[in-house]
């Protein structure tokens, strides 16, 4: 046997987050309980947790302080509650079934404990850690997570400590504002009009950063941290090194020209993939982008799509089927090209109006500039289009979740 179970529980400074291994004694959990009690490390020395003084816990369990134990007030942290909270918690496992009793005497446990140097109250240290190692343990035992929870919980997570959410597009439609501007004020203005929702991107626009530099996605993440920034670069060469100086401003997609040669095109969605951050193909002016896309051999996560009434009437005059037609061209095509987690993004004068029209073709992303950077209500406007959207997609996940069955 050999099982593996984290759970996080608590607030401030006293929060527990736990990460613990379950194994035999003659398997490699208990090499590495050996191993760890006999080769002591400066400032995370390990300890057999014990439920009292002269009363280890069954089955025997071993604790390593993830943060370097300094001084005796560190240790007394970890040497009391933290030691406590751990054994009874691993005893009660016994009593009520997680862990099997007939087993006891022949598996070993390590726990990892994380104690922060300024937390005081050793009650609340012993509540979180006593509560996330109970957890910690039933996961283990039931294998908890599974790949399927994973997966639908892997991009709306928010872990919180990072301080930070990472946004990702698991659940369109989304709202693009193409800040195509050339005046820093506007910028300020118009973001800070915005409404505080999570189906808006922002787009520092092509102006924005040939007068501004890319560093323009910094100064807009000063004023909106936790958006969702495109680097509109429309990169044709170079794309690696343009690609990289996005991310390094804290991009989280950048916009690639379609015009661009294979292989510049190429080696710019593979820098993003380096950098994990999405690519975005625009295919403005590009000719049968459909087989362009099929040639590439790193397919782009979102191809924006232009108005196309020429495409409409060329097919029309060549007698071509037009069913899957929209005036953005074969959005299905496109995604069957770029695989199911690949995005459509459109644009060209999209009004509210029109908005119904670009989601039932097909668009994960109405990509939206002078109807809204040009009013004088930015927020109505804005709210012009989001109205047509579902409410925003949960992102806000709790350390501790309801769900457990999943």
């Amino acid at each position: 046997m050999y099982q593996i179970g984290e759970a996080l529980i608590g607030n401030g400074n006293e929060l527990a987050h736990i990460d613990l291994v379950i194994g035999d004694k003659n398997g490699p959990v208990g090499t590495a309980f050996v191993n760890n009690m006999s080769n002591l490390s400066l400032g995370h020395t390990p300890l057999l947790s014990v439920i009292r003084p002269n009363l280890m816990t069954k089955p025997a369990t071993l604790i390593v302080p993830k943060v370097s134990v300094r001084d005796l007030d560190d240790a007394n942290k970890i040497f009391g509650p933290a030691q406590t909270a751990v054994g009874r918690a691993v005893a009660d496992a016994v009593e009520e079934g997680i862990l099997p009793a007939e087993e006891a005497e022949d598996m070993v446990l390590i726990v990892s404990v994380f104690i922060h140097p300024e937390a005081s109250d050793f009650r609340k240290i012993y509540q979180y850690n006593y509560g996330a190692t109970k957890l910690a343990l039933r996961r283990a035992m039931e294998g908890y997570p599974s790949v399927n929870k994973v997966l639908a919980e892997k991009d709306r997570g928010a872990h919180p400590v990072m301080g930070f959410k990472v946004n990702r597009l698991w659940s369109p439609p989304y709202l693009q504002v193409a800040l195509d501007l050339d005046n820093m004020q506007d910028m300020e203005r118009i973001i800070d009009s915005l409404p505080d929702r999570e189906r808006i991107l922002i787009e520092a626009g092509t102006p924005l950063v040939k007068k501004f530099g890319v560093g323009i996605v910094s100064k807009i993440r000063e004023l909106k941290k936790d958006a969702f920034i495109i680097a509109d670069l429309k990169t044709l060469d170079v794309g690696r090194i343009e690609v990289k100086m996005a991310a390094d401003e804290t991009a989280d997609a950048v916009a690639i020209s379609g015009l661009g040669t294979q292989e510049s095109i190429e080696k710019a969605i593979h820098e993003a993939q380096k950098q994990g951050i999405y690519s975005i193909l625009d295919m403005m002016n590009v000719d049968n982008f459909t087989e362009k896309l099929e040639n590439l051999n790193f397919k782009p996560d979102i191809v924006l799509l232009h108005r196309n009434v020429d495409l409409e009437t060329l097919k029309a005059e060549r007698g071509e089927e037009q069913a899957d037609m929209t005036e953005w061209g074969n959005i299905n095509q496109i995604k069957e090209i770029i695989g199911k987690n690949g995005r459509v993004a459109v644009a060209g004068g999209i009004v509210p109006k029109k908005m119904d029209q670009a989601l039932d073709s097909g668009a994960d992303v109405i990509v939206v500039g002078r109807y809204i950077i040009g009013s004088r209500d930015v927020r109505r406007a804005a709210e012009d289009f989001l109205e047509k959207m579902p409410q925003d997609p949960d992102t806000m996940r709790l350390a501790l979740d309801e769900d457990e069955s999943i």
